[in-house]
């Protein structure tokens, strides 16, 4: 995943920060990401979201609101409306640098925000909503306790999340205006609901409205187990998995022919390890194990190599059998890479081995088997393994 540090400006004219995910290899579609309330870009759910997208070829904006994380402005004085403001804005920038963005998606409030942006925003052609409120005033569930001192003094210090943040009575008065149902009552736009039914924040019914006020087509995803900020890392990925093959059946994306000059391409971002790979049109990401320093989001480049060599050695004996008609109903290698110190020598040299275990089923002969494993031993990778191999590298 490459990320682009951007800025632009909004309707005040303030500066907004924001992350910019692009894939390895040419876009689909650009997608904007809306945050939850208070929350930021930055956070681990947009982030794991934004990298299935991604990997699968969309281009994802996501930003922090006016007066949030790295963007300009005082939080106090914003509102949904400007919310929504903030995403057009966000919109017309990719619009007017890039490609104009045909997915909205909007974490909690985010969602609530997304569906009305959506309606002022032609080129947006599906929205997705996760954990979204029904009601926008729903929000004031965080701070009830404040409620009177905001209508009464005009503002008020709350506390979301271990954070001090001043609410004033013209946010509660915006909310009012707002309704995310009568929207959809109206709107003709594609629509993903992604909902836990265990969500403590906010409750399922509030889906299950916007459900119902939707037209067709509409879906609806339970993301049974997963709590509203989907801290749990496999919940926000899965929620970025079923953004993808939702998204498909009513994207018009743009060709999928790449720009690269091999028949494999890595990519890595400014941080970390996870590496994205494009081979042969087949894309998956590979990374190091946790203890490394790694997400362990993928295979390491080792298990990549052992991977090779098995596939190569099932597909060999399995080409080889056919040829013989012998009854060979499958095959399983197992492999194990491991360095180790060269025997009778004196010396700290270590020598790479690669133990491999192949497992065969069938009513076959000793012969048979013995035969196996001598072809298992010609198989195209075993041998270039061998070999030696010399690689021409340039820098471009």
């Amino acid at each position: 995943m490459n990320t682009e540090r951007i800025q632009f400006k909004n309707e005040e004219g303030l500066t907004l920060s924001a992350h910019l995910e692009l894939p390895a290899h040419q876009v689909k579609a650009f997608a904007l990401f809306a945050h939850c309330f208070t929350c930021s870009k930055n956070l681990k759910a947009p982030v794991n979201i934004s990298r299935a997208l991604t990997q699968k070829g969309f281009a994802v904006l996501r930003f922090d609101f006016t007066g949030l994380g790295q963007s300009e402005g005082d939080f106090a004085e914003t509102n949904f409306s400007s919310n929504i403001s903030d995403l057009l804005s966000a919109a017309k920038y990719l619009e007017k640098e890039f490609i104009a963005p045909s997915v909205f998606i909007g974490h909690s409030l985010g969602g609530a925000a997304v569906i009305h942006a959506a309606n002022q925003y032609k080129p947006c052609e599906a929205i997705v909503t996760i954990g979204a409120p029904a009601d926008p005033e729903h929000v004031t569930n965080l701070f009830k306790d404040k409620k009177t001192d905001i209508n009464k003094s005009g503002e008020a210090e709350v506390s979301i999340g271990g954070r001090p943040f001043t609410i004033r009575k013209q946010f509660m008065d915006d909310l009012t205006r707002h309704s995310p149902v009568d929207v959809l009552q109206e709107l003709r736009k594609a629509i993903l609901i992604c909902h836990s039914p265990q969500d403590e924040v906010v409750e399922i019914k509030n889906a299950a409205e916007l459900y119902q006020a939707a037209y067709h087509p509409k879906s609806f995803i339970s993301l049974d187990g997963a709590n509203h900020l989907l801290n749990n890392e496999e919940d926000s990925e899965y929620v970025g998995d079923v953004i993808v093959a939702w998204s498909h059946r009513y994207l018009d994306t743009q060709s999928d022919e790449l720009e690269k000059e091999g028949d494999v391409l890595t990519r890595i971002g400014a941080s970390g390890y996870t590496t994205e790979i494009d081979a042969s049109g087949h894309r998956f990401l590979a990374d190091e194990p946790k203890d490394v320093g790694g997400r362990n989001l993928g295979p390491s480049p080792y298990d990549l190599l052992m991977s090779s060599l098995g596939t190569c050695t099932t597909m060999t004996l399995r080409m080889y059998a056919d040829h013989k008609k012998w009854p060979l109903e499958e095959v399983k290698v197992h492999l194990t890479h491991e360095k180790r110190h060269k025997k009778d020598s004196d010396e700290e040299q270590k020598i790479d081995h690669i133990d491999r275990i192949i497992e065969v089923v069938g009513e076959l002969s000793d012969d048979q088997k013995k035969k196996i494993l001598e072809i298992a031993n010609k198989c195209p990778v075993h041998k270039t393994l061998h070999k030696r191999v010399k690689i021409n590298s340039k820098l471009k």
